[in-house]
């Protein structure tokens, strides 16, 4: 009877080491969203110097080639806004790549030591839904941005691209509306 139960003990004792091991190894492939972080992070960069570039290119085209003729200045208009779109497309990727670095891997202590509590709380993500509700707001302000930029150019010639136009300017006034709202409520 005890041998059986010295066996059954040995059994009980190379499954929680195996299982032991197992989780160890679990908890460190953690590590491997290291890549979309980083991917993300770099990404914002191109987005950060995409926009800079846009807006320079623009300033260049204001300052130094006169564009201030009616249909010049509507063209320069839609590359300032393109060189903002650019720019809240990075500030989504920043998110992301902070969110998914604290849900997964670690708080990023730097912003913990920080003794303002508005600069602590900018990209507290504690949650998935909180990651997800941070990219969705930046994400609708990009496609307002976008869209923005598309209906500068936009040419109305007759009553039903004014309506669609129309419908377009309401939408944008509801999401940015919603967004309001989350805001609030959050």
């Amino acid at each position: 009877m005890n041998e059986q139960m010295a066996k059954l003990e040995i059994k009980k004792s190379r499954r929680a080491r195996f299982e032991s091991r197992f989780e160890h190894l679990l908890w460190r492939f953690r590590l491997v969203t290291i890549l979309p972080v980083l991917m993300s992070l770099l990404g914002s960069v191109s987005c950060f110097i995409l926009g800079t570039q846009e807006e320079i290119h623009a300033l260049n085209k204001l300052f130094f080639q006169g564009y201030l003729d009616s249909e010049k200045s509507i063209l320069l208009l839609g590359k300032v806004v393109g060189g903002i779109d650019y720019y809240v497309i990075g500030i989504a990727l920043l998110i992301f790549g902070y969110g998914v670095y604290e849900l997964i891997i670690s708080d990023i202590d730097p912003r913990l030591q920080d003794l303002s509590q508005e600069r602590r709380n900018i990209l507290s993500i504690t949650s998935l839904e909180g990651l997800k509700q941070k990219l969705t707001n930046v994400i609708i302000v990009a496609l307002i941005v976008t869209a923005f930029k598309l209906m500068i150019s936009f040419q109305v010639q007759s009553i039903s691209e004014l309506l669609q136009f129309c419908g377009c300017v309401l939408m944008l006034a509801f999401s940015a509306w919603l967004v309001g709202k989350n805001h609030k409520t959050n």
